[in-house]
């Protein structure tokens, strides 16, 4: 089995009494984005930072393509980091701006050597024709291209995204996601991508890590994460309309609310006695069940439509066809796919 290109153990950091990090473990293959989400505060930025060499680690180690690199300087990680913000120098030129990672001390690049690297980045990113532009006076999508620009001019071995996208509008960062995971996949270069949103996480990852207080809480494929969450933290952090989540016990075979005592589904093999029954949208059916649900919010998304029903002692969401119909106030009968449900212990 091959090395990982970054393998991080036990990655803990602290900021006086506030811990970021709590012993993050994370790998990386050759060729993978791998993508770690995680709201606001989880410690995605200082995972980076500490990745790139800007932080120290208070404890554990990062290796890169085998080596060490946990006290070594930046310098020396041969890795390339971009930014939330954009972080271009105002009154520089796109082409300067795009050159000056190369004519750091330690390069000796020759100049034409640097001129064939900022053609080649502006090509790849369809900026050439603004080379001579002031990065005043682009766009906030221009900016971050030329910010990519600025990572991918450096031939690095490992990229690390701090958010890239986060400050532009819904569809250009919609562009983008699709241009830059093409760019990643044509470089051969893998990449850790850390963002709040799941959209992205679900439609870039060939790995997805879900980070919360500082640990990862899942590490796996997006679709494995998405169908088979190991606690509701890691449920509620994929997943639009929100993961359902009905306090449950088993009898005579099935899944009894704990409000109420309606049948949910059919619990099937062994398990704990007492859960909370994790349950998509998309796996429950508007009709086809036994007990009744009141729908309280009609929610229309285009193809499909989100149900909000009172159901079972709480509130259910479902994702149904635009075909059905529906209104507030209306009795339906949910039928909750037993199959596809995810009991978690309390």
């Amino acid at each position: 089995m091959s090395t990982p290109v970054l393998e991080v153990r036990g990655l803990a950091k602290s900021f006086g009494h506030t811990r970021a990090l709590a012993g993050v473990d994370l790998a990386v293959e050759a060729g993978e984005i791998a993508v770690v989400l995680g709201p606001t505060g989880a410690g995605k930025t200082t995972l980076l930072r500490t990745l790139a060499g800007l932080e120290v680690g208070d404890a554990g180690t990062i290796r890169l393509h085998g080596r060490d690199v946990t006290s070594a300087p930046p310098r020396e990680r041969d890795v390339a980091l971009v930014f939330q913000n954009f972080s271009l120098y105002p009154g520089w030129s796109v082409r300067r701006n795009l050159a000056f990672p190369l004519r750091a001390p330690g390069r000796n690049l020759s100049e034409d050597e640097i001129e064939r690297r900022v053609r080649w980045a502006a090509e790849k990113l369809s900026i050439a024709p603004l080379l001579e532009r002031d990065s005043r006076r682009l766009s906030g999508g221009e900016m971050q291209r030329v910010a990519i620009g600025r990572a991918i001019v450096r031939q690095p071995r490992l990229f690390l995204m701090d958010e890239p996208l986060s400050n532009l509008d819904a569809k250009l960062r919609e562009t983008l996601r699709v241009e830059l995971v093409a760019l990643v996949r044509e470089l051969g270069v893998p990449m850790v991508y850390v963002t709040h949103d799941q959209a992205e996480a679900l439609s870039m990852a060939d790995r997805v890590s879900v980070l919360g207080e500082g640990r990862v809480l899942q590490s796996g494929s997006p679709r494995d994460v998405y169908l088979q969450p190991v606690s509701p933290a890691v449920a509620r952090a994929l997943g639009s309309p929100p993961v359902n989540e009905l306090p449950a016990v088993r009898r005579d075979g099935h899944w009894i609310a704990r409000t109420g005592g309606a049948v949910l589904c059919r619990a099937s093999g062994a398990g704990p006695e007492q859960v909370i029954l994790g349950v998509r949208a998309e796996h429950v059916e508007p009709e086809g069940g036994t007990e009744a649900a009141v729908v309280e919010v009609v929610e229309n998304t285009g193809p499909h439509q989100v149900l909000v029903a009172r159901f079972a002692g709480t509130h259910i969401h479902i994702l149904a066809s635009r075909t059905f119909v529906a209104r507030p106030g209306q009795t339906i009968h949910p039928r909750i796919d037993p199959e596809r449900v995810i009991p978690w212990a309390e």
